[in-house]
């Protein structure tokens, strides 16, 4: 199953109780969405939201269409605001 890794200094930790790592069923990143926010409420919405998303290493700017492996690693990535 894919996993999804939560980078430290985000604000994802308090939907997870804390956890930082953990697998998904999803097959398409559309389908983590929703899973995530089956599993930890408001997460799916905080990841679309505040999230940089990078799939097996590839950072992806619009990843809705990306479909994950089982072997996918997933890493939310709090995104840095600047002006």
């Amino acid at each position: 199953m894919p996993k999804v890794v939560l980078a430290s200094g985000g604000s994802c930790h308090q939907f997870t109780g804390g956890r930082t790592e953990f697998e998904v069923e999803a097959t398409t990143f559309r389908r983590l969405i929703l899973e995530l926010d089956q599993k930890f409420p408001g997460l799916g919405s905080q990841v679309e939201e505040g999230m940089a998303i990078a799939i097996d290493g590839e950072i992806f700017q619009d990843a809705y269409g990306v479909v994950l492996k089982p072997e996918s690693e997933i890493v939310l990535i709090p995104k840095i605001g600047g002006g």
